[in-house]
């Protein structure tokens, strides 16, 4: 019979407590959960452009009546994210045609619904990033290059903070889509430049996510908040708490799009 004898090592120094790590924090985001908003839909609004060439060569006609075109959209942020926008009319102020266009797309028509969150006004926030295309081709630069003296486009990407509640109607033969960032994440062969660069774009915020009664339940690192201990998780579809069989919540999932889709 062997003995095995186990000898426990004990370090001589003591073990050394990290300073806090939360200063200088950036802005922290109030994330509502998604049972908090009300989807509906709205008529039709037909793309305008039936392909990406007809797109570029609109762009081009643009170009050359009006010069640069500008494009605005947006991140908002629930639990999940998504990115409308459109083009600005050469004429509009940025921020009041960015409105206006997310009003085209997102906002209720007529008597569709009523009460809290219908006639809220779009939040537009910090600017995340500014795409630059100089020339009539599908690629957009995250900078200019020097040499480029005469872009043909200009897109900005908002932050669009959410309140509380809020009525978003889609157009029928449109989809809302709820991506999370993990999905995104450094996954540029499937959605691209742009949209996988969304999670780079948003790490420079802390996060505090609300459940319905209005309680913040976990917070990202760097908030501390009175009462939170460990972080908790809630089920945001399916099961008893989703939507009905068959019901069109205007949501459309991550798995249906396409990269194509996302050239603008």
């Amino acid at each position: 019979m062997s003995t095995v004898t186990v000898t426990a090592m004990q370090s001589s120094k003591p073990p050394i407590i990290p300073k806090s790590f939360d200063a200088k924090q950036p802005q922290t985001i109030r994330l509502y959960p998604l049972s908090n908003y009300t989807f509906g839909t709205k008529e039709n609004q037909p793309e305008e452009d039936p392909s990406v060439l007809a797109r570029l060569k609109r762009l081009e006609e643009h170009y050359d009546l009006h010069g640069m075109r500008r494009t605005c959209e947006g991140v908002l942020k629930v639990i999940l994210v998504d990115r409308p926008g459109d083009y600005l009319h050469h004429d509009d102020d940025e921020i009041t045609g960015f409105k206006t266009r997310l009003n085209e797309r997102l906002a209720p028509v007529g008597s569709q619904f009523s009460g809290e969150g219908v006639n809220e006004d779009w939040e537009v926030g910090d600017t995340l990033a500014q795409w630059w295309r100089p020339n009539f081709e599908t690629f957009m630069y995250p900078f200019l290059p020097g040499h480029v003296t005469r872009p043909k486009e200009c897109k900005k990407l908002y932050l669009i903070q959410l309140p509380k509640k809020k009525v978003l109607s889609v157009p029928k033969n449109m989809k809302l889509l709820a991506v999370p960032l993990f999905e995104l994440y450094d996954n540029t062969a499937r959605y691209g430049p742009q949209l996988s660069a969304i999670p780079h774009l948003l790490s420079r915020y802390n996060f505090e996510f609300v459940d319905e009664n209005d309680n913040v339940v976990a917070v990202t690192p760097g908030t501390p908040h009175p009462g939170i201990d460990e972080l908790k998780t809630k089920v945001l579809a399916g099961g008893a708490g989703g939507a009905a069989e068959g019901e069109d919540t205007g949501m459309e999932d991550a798995a249906e799009v396409k990269q194509e889709d996302q050239i603008s």
